[in-house]
């Protein structure tokens, strides 16, 4: 009876070990999907964070530096509700109307690495890094869709005869 007993106890202690194990590492390595709005409502609290914002790339202000190589430019918010996009005619219909609405919240972000072949004008911008003290977001992953270039073409309905 007491040798069920220590098993047990040791299979509870090694059951919370990795709980525990796997709690803290998600935690330590989750990104947070925010708008540009959400972002700077964090405050400082922001600064260092692993988080994940999506916008859409103001073309104008693309600079690379090969020689670093370093590229900079600015994402303008879009709507995080994919029934939102929706509603406004689709993901570029709000890339089109973020990158054109001077009032939209806007965040410099740094990329040290090569320019990638996707970043344009209105296209999506899907990062992942870290807010700076500076305020510039510095990222260390960037996905791109440009919804132009994806678009699917509806076929031509063909009638039986």
């Amino acid at each position: 009876m007491q040798n069920n007993a220590k098993f047990v106890v040791a299979g509870l202690l090694i059951a919370a070990a990795v709980v525990y194990i796997i709690v803290s590492s998600t935690g330590s390595t989750a990104h947070f999907f925010l708008t540009i709005e959400e972002l700077r409502a964090m405050g400082d609290g922001a600064v260092g964070r692993n988080i994940t914002i999506s916008g859409a790339v103001l073309g104008d202000t693309i600079v690379y530096d090969s020689s670093v190589p370093r590229v900079t430019f600015t994402v303008v918010q879009v709507p995080a509700d994919p029934k939102e996009v929706e509603r406004a005619g689709g993901l570029a219909m709000v890339l089109h109307e973020a990158v054109n609405d001077p009032d939209a919240p806007r965040l410099e972000v740094v990329y040290e690495d090569v320019k990638p072949d996707l970043l344009q004008h209105e296209a999506q911008a899907i990062l992942r890094g870290q807010l700076g003290e500076d305020g510039r977001f510095y990222a260390d992953e960037v996905l791109l869709k440009c919804p132009t270039r994806y678009e699917e073409d509806v076929p031509d309905q063909v009638e039986e005869p």
